[in-house]
């Protein structure tokens, strides 16, 4: 894009700058997702932070490889063991045992330690299982529950992606972006 391009963004507009890092940020939806993302947190002074499993930090990664992301990117955590989750972001252990760590509530209990343990007033959580391994008849490869926490309000939702582990890490990704960038739209 050129200065004089008509469809270039403004100067103060956020833009990834290392998609070659990730080849996941490689996609245009991803990038209006994540601007429109940063916009609106920017614009209602609210900060983000995430809570990932099967994507060991590419929400985080994503987020952070928007210039001007330390406004309201707060932090990110990578709780990919059992153990993780109940330490860092207060999962009970019981709740875990109860449902799995692919399961709704413990996808909204990530989503809301996520907020509590950070400054941060939004989160996403993801936890799945991105295989090739893992799946079972009630929760097969590529499960994933998404909880999304905006001011005070807990989404969750789960889906079911195909494809190997890198497809199904990159869809998830993509989605909780998408997602996130809805809600927050439609937040009061």
């Amino acid at each position: 894009m050129s200065p004089t391009d008509p469809t270039a963004l403004p100067a103060s507009t956020p833009q990834l700058l290392s998609k070659s890092e990730l080849p996941a940020l490689n996609n245009q939806a991803l990038e209006v997702d994540l601007t429109q993302i940063s916009a609106t947190l920017l614009a209602r002074g609210w900060m983000l932070a995430t809570a990932e499993s099967c994507t060991g930090g590419m929400i985080a990664a994503a987020c952070t490889d928007l210039a001007g992301s330390s406004q309201w990117f707060e932090r990110g955590f990578v709780t990919y063991s059992n153990e993780a989750k109940t330490e860092l972001l207060g999962v009970p252990a019981t709740l875990i045992a109860a449902h799995g760590a692919v399961s709704e509530p413990v996808a909204r209990a990530m989503a809301q330690g996520a907020v509590a343990h950070s400054r941060a007033q939004v989160a996403v959580a993801v936890t799945g299982i991105a295989g090739p391994t893992g799946g079972s008849a009630d929760k097969p490869v590529g499960t994933v529950w998404f909880g999304w926490s905006v001011n005070g309000t807990v989404t969750t939702a789960t889906r079911r992606f195909d494809g190997d582990r890198a497809a199904v890490r990159q869809q998830t990704l993509h989605w909780a972006c998408e997602r996130l960038n809805a809600l927050l739209q439609s937040a009061p």
